[in-house]
């Protein structure tokens, strides 16, 4: 069987607020192949938000010119759990409205300041009119539709949106205690910031490149892949979990380069043996309705 892709492009994202380098920053990993087609690694630490979506497209650039074809990983969510564009009365309710609502309502600057919790906190008001779901702010930051800590238990609860997505459910037991809720924007392994942020920044990637991306689940169908499904395509982008992949890292490697790296080799190793584009098919016993949820709003984590 013929490989799919020919470079793997991990990226490790980050909500924070101001430049920063280093561990808990933006980490961009490429896998591809050099001139005697032996896979070659490169890592970038922009400091930036801004900068590394500049950084992503000279990636991008580069395979292009080499006719490669890419798969792109990020490793926050890309879709919301299933009934949020419905509670939020958006025109579309799937993830192409939450993406449009997001692209509409998030403000990410050249240096990293960005609006997020203002936008949590609207989305709470819109939802709920109360502090939830989302939760998890600097008490600076706190107000009446968005606090730091999670709201009690409330009645409300049984109407919203699951705290987890079923792709999250999925992980549960792996790395430290599975995938955490998107709603939850602080804390040791929050996501629901990077979320906020980082949806815009691959649908601005995708507006660019039409249908030269695709988008897996959502665009692709949650099924096995083939060479042909990608014929004209230069990337498919995917939701990814550093926790499904172990990684070691090297003496003085920052543990966040080293989860790219690891990603990006798992990736490719599988799709060496073949074997990776049965990743993209659900589970043997994955019922009609999760697919459906799946491909139409929450996407899942490629892998899981």
């Amino acid at each position: 069987m013929s490989r799919l892709f020919n470079a793997y492009v991990m990226i490790d994202w980050s909500a924070a607020a101001a430049p920063k380098l280093g561990k808990d920053s933006v980490w961009i990993g490429v896998m591809k192949r050099d001139i005697r087609f032996r896979l070659t690694f490169e890592a970038f630490n922009p400091p930036t938000r801004h900068a590394a979506e500049v950084q992503l497209r000279e990636i991008l650039a580069d395979l292009r010119r080499r006719g490669d074809k890419a798969l792109l990983g990020f490793d926050f969510s890309l879709g919301f759990p299933a009934g949020t564009a419905e509670a939020l009365k958006l025109k579309e309710p799937d993830w192409r409205g939450m993406w449009s609502f997001l692209g509409a309502n998030i403000v990410d600057k050249a240096d990293n300041t960005n609006n997020r919790f203002a936008v949590a906190a609207k989305i709470n008001r819109l939802m709920t009119d109360e502090a939830r779901p989302f939760w998890g702010t600097p008490p600076k930051d706190a107000q009446r539709w968005l606090q730091p800590t999670r709201p009690a238990a409330s009645a409300l609860d049984a109407a919203l949106p699951a705290q987890l997505r079923r792709a999250e459910l999925a992980t549960q037991g792996l790395g430290k205690a599975g995938a955490k809720s998107m709603w939850q924007l602080t804390g040791a392994g929050a996501v629901g910031g990077q979320a906020l942020v980082g949806i815009p920044a691959v649908k601005r990637l995708k507006e660019e490149l039409g249908d030269k991306a695709l988008v897996w689940p959502f665009e692709t169908g949650w099924r096995a892949l083939t060479p042909d499904d990608l014929q004209g395509r230069e990337l498919v982008a995917a939701e990814v979990y550093p926790a499904l992949v172990a990684a070691r890292p090297e003496p003085g490697e920052i543990p966040d380069r080293a989860q790219v790296r690891a990603l990006a080799e798992h990736f490719a190793k599988l799709d060496e043996a073949g074997k990776l584009a049965g990743a993209f098919a659900p589970p043997k016993d994955a019922k009609p309705d999760l697919v459906e949820t799946a491909e139409r709003e929450e996407g899942w984590i490629l892998g899981a």
